[in-house]
C-alpha cells in the first residue's frame, strides 16, 4: 500500500461554485461526484501548471462540500434527473444521448502542494497562475462560475505553510479546518465493510463483502418481539450518532492483462497501454472538518498497483470513538 505523498503546503482554494458537475458517479452510486474526478483534476492542473513554467507537484486532494443541488424531479419518494435533449437530428427527431445526472456545487477543495525554495513574492505570482489556469478546467464535468463581485478573505485562495515542526504544522491545520466551516469533508471508512461483514456472518457465513457494503448503503429494519411496551419493535441499524455514511466509488479494478498501446480500437489515447476495469467500492463518511485531527485525515490520494489489477483512491482517516 502506497502512503500520502510529501506536500509543504496546503493550497486552499474555497468555495467554488460548480455548475452542472456529473451526479453519478459509478454505475451503482449517485449524489456527489467520484473522487477520481477530483484526482484527475489536480493531474491536469499540474500538467498545466509545469507547462506555464511552474516548478510545483500537485501529491492529494481534500473534498469539502458546502452546498449541494442535485438537478432532480421535486416531489414523490422516486425521483429522476432533470435531463435536457440535444441536440436534435437532421430530421428534427432527438438523438440518441444518454446524458449525465447534473449536480450544482458550492465546495472547498485543499490540494497538497510540493514545492521547493518558495518565497512570498513567487507564491502570489505562482497562485495567481493556478487560479487563471482553474478557470479554463472542468471541475468533475461541471463549469466553474466566475466571481459575480470582489472575493471577501473568506472566499479568497490562500496557502497553508507545512514546512515548520510538528507544533507549527498542527497550528496551521487548525486554523485551516476552522475556516472550511461550516461544510462536511469527505473521508474513507473501509473499517465499516470490515465490521459490517463480520456481522452479517455471525448470521450467514458465506456473506460477501458485496453482501456487507449492500447493507451499508441502506437502512436494515427489523422486528423486535423484545420490544418495550409502548414501542412498535420496528427497530433499524442506523443507530443516533453512527454518522452521514455513503457508499461511495473509491478507483478502478482490471478485467483483464494490459494491452499494448494503439492495439485497442477507439480507445481515447492510442499512446498509453489500455486495460478494461470496473469500479471498486468502498464506504465513506462525511463529517465536519472541525472533526479531523490532522491533514492526513482529509487528503486522498492515489495508490496504483497494476501488477495486482488495483487503481484506487485511498485517505488515512482513522475513525476515534469519543465516547469511550
Amino acid at each position: 500500500m502506497s502512503s500520502l505523498p510529501h506536500f509543504t503546503h496546503l493550497l486552499v482554494l474555497p468555495h467554488l461554485k460548480v455548475h452542472n458537475a456529473n451526479a453519478v458517479s459509478s454505475p451503482l452510486t449517485h449524489g456527489f461526484p467520484s473522487i477520481t474526478a477530483f484526482l484527475g483534476l489536480i493531474w491536469a492542473l499540474e500538467r498545466k501548471t509545469r507547462a506555464a513554467g511552474l516548478d510545483l507537484e500537485f501529491g492529494a486532494v481534500g473534498v469539502v462540500c458546502h452546498d449541494r443541488q442535485e438537478q432532480t424531479s421535486e416531489g414523490g419518494f422516486v425521483k429522476s434527473f432533470r435531463l435536457t435533449r440535444n441536440p436534435v437530428g437532421k430530421d428534427g427527431s432527438t438523438t440518441a444521448i444518454v446524458e449525465e445526472g447534473r449536480i450544482h456545487l458550492d465546495l472547498s477543495l485543499v490540494l497538497a502542494v510540493n514545492a521547493g525554495p518558495w518565497d512570498q513574492d513567487a507564491q502570489q505570482r505562482d497562485l495567481k497562475t493556478i487560479l487563471d489556469l482553474l478557470q479554463g478546467m472542468r471541475i468533475a464535468g461541471g463549469t466553474l462560475l466566475p466571481a459575480t463581485q470582489a472575493p471577501t478573505s473568506r472566499h479568497r485562495p490562500w496557502l497553508a505553510n507545512f514546512t515548520g515542526d510538528s507544533d507549527d504544522q498542527a497550528r496551521e491545520f487548525r486554523k485551516l479546518r476552522a475556516r472550511l466551516l461550516p461544510g462536511s469533508a469527505l473521508v474513507a471508512r473501509d473499517d465499516l465493510t470490515d465490521a459490517r461483514l463480520k456481522d452479517l456472518r455471525k448470521q450467514s457465513p458465506q456473506a460477501s463483502r458485496l453482501d456487507a457494503w449492500l447493507s451499508l448503503s441502506r437502512i436494515n429494519w427489523h422486528y423486535d418481539t423484545k420490544a418495550n411496551a409502548g414501542n412498535d419493535g420496528w427497530q433499524s441499524d442506523r443507530k443516533k450518532g453512527s454518522g452521514w455514511v455513503v457508499p461511495i466509488p473509491v478507483g478502478y479494478g482490471a478485467l483483464g492483462e494490459l494491452h499494448d498501446a494503439g492495439s485497442v480500437a477507439n480507445a481515447r489515447d492510442a499512446t498509453t497501454p489500455f486495460r478494461f476495469v470496473e469500479s471498486l467500492y468502498s464506504m465513506g463518511e462525511w463529517i465536519g472538518p472541525h472533526r479531523l485531527h490532522a491533514p492526513q485525515d482529509l487528503l486522498w490520494y492515489a495508490d496504483s498497483r497494476p501488477d495486482e489489477g488495483l487503481y484506487r483512491c485511498r485517505n488515512d482517516y482513522r475513525f476515534v470513538d469519543t465516547t469511550l
